[in-house]
């Protein structure tokens, strides 16, 4: 139990998995928190929450593995954790009293859907709308089936899930359509995302034309390298690729399952940012050929590497190619 006057802080993941989860969470337990979090790739975000005060922290979709010093920190600070996530947590958890987790890396589950079991399915269609948007479309079609939901209610899940998911990408704040706490703080007011959906407000129709729109240059990128088994494309340095990168990569997935797709987008510097998307087929190892890399990270299924230098872009080209073959 949470002593009604302890500051609350929410930390979460600026894509749909992480802003599901907390929709999910606040719809069941309102409260007036303290929001922290940032593009998709921003994950080391625990970081942020103060230590002067004891307070509780929850914290969704970003790795305990990225985010180990400032949680015992904030541990040993008095604070409260309660972490639930789906990438890899490190060797071991903490062991304090105040720390609680839901922690599952199966590939076929999401923080949402790990918030969705704990509040026994209240809202439901938020946590089938993150499977989509995480790409977990198998998953999402078979819970949308489960619920009673039609082809068209399942189809308008999926949109919306894909577009949050859409908005998280890119480098800075600045690359995105919405703040991701603007997004979650319009959302939010909606229950079941299908009255959202129904609804039409403008966040959401502003969101479905930028993703319409960058869609439709990011399946013209060029290819850089492509094999049996894995397929590199090659994304410009403009604000566009970077929103689409992700959701771009998801689409190649679900084209190409039998392959391992990556998006490789020029940055500003001498650098690349890289999606990693596991062929659909075999959804792992995403996360191990990510990790070979100094800036790399994510989960089996899908992963990223922040800063891969010019140089070295060969380099990650042969291990795509090596790794799947």
């Amino acid at each position: 139990m949470i002593p009604p006057l302890i500051q609350i802080y929410d930390v979460f993941n600026g894509d749909a998995d992480g802003i599901c989860a907390l929709i999910q969470l606040r719809l069941a337990e309102p409260c007036d928190s303290t929001l922290i979090t940032g593009v998709k790739r921003d994950i080391t975000l625990a970081q942020q929450v103060p230590l002067g005060t004891p307070a509780h922290v929850n914290i969704l979709d970003i790795s305990l593995d990225k985010n180990r010093a400032a949680v015992d920190k904030l541990l040993a600070a008095g604070c409260s954790v309660f972490y639930v996530d789906h990438h890899f947590p490190g060797e071991t958890l903490p062991d304090a009293p105040g720390f609680t987790a839901l922690i599952d890396t199966q590939p076929t589950t999401c923080t949402s859907l790990l918030v969705d079991q704990y509040l026994a399915g209240r809202f439901h269609n938020w946590a089938i709308a993150a499977a989509f948007g995480d790409n977990l479309n198998a998953v999402g079609e078979a819970l949308a089936e489960k619920a009673g939901l039609s082809a068209e209610q399942t189809q308008a899940l999926k949109m919306l899930g894909v577009c949050i998911n859409y908005n998280g990408y890119g480098s800075e704040l600045e690359d995105l359509h919405f703040h991701p706490t603007d997004l979650y703080r319009e959302f939010v007011n909606f229950a079941d995302p299908l009255d959202l959906i129904a609804s039409e407000p403008a966040a959401w129709q502003h969101l479905r034309d930028g993703y319409e729109a960058d869609m439709a240059y990011g399946l013209t990128a060029p290819v850089l390298a492509e094999t049996g088994k894995s397929l590199v494309v090659k994304l410009p340095h403009e604000a566009w690729a970077r929103r689409v990168s992700g959701v771009l990569g998801n689409e190649l997935a679900n084209r190409h399952p039998d392959k391992a797709c990556a998006i490789v987008t020029e940055t500003a510097g001498d650098s690349y940012l890289v999606s990693i998307r596991a062929p659909l087929n075999n959804r792992t190892g995403a996360d191990e050929v990510a990790r070979r890399f100094p800036s790399g990270g994510g989960r089996k299924a899908a992963a990223g590497i922040n800063d891969l230098p010019a140089e070295h872009l060969e380099e990650f080209i042969g291990v795509m190619s090596e790794y799947w073959r």
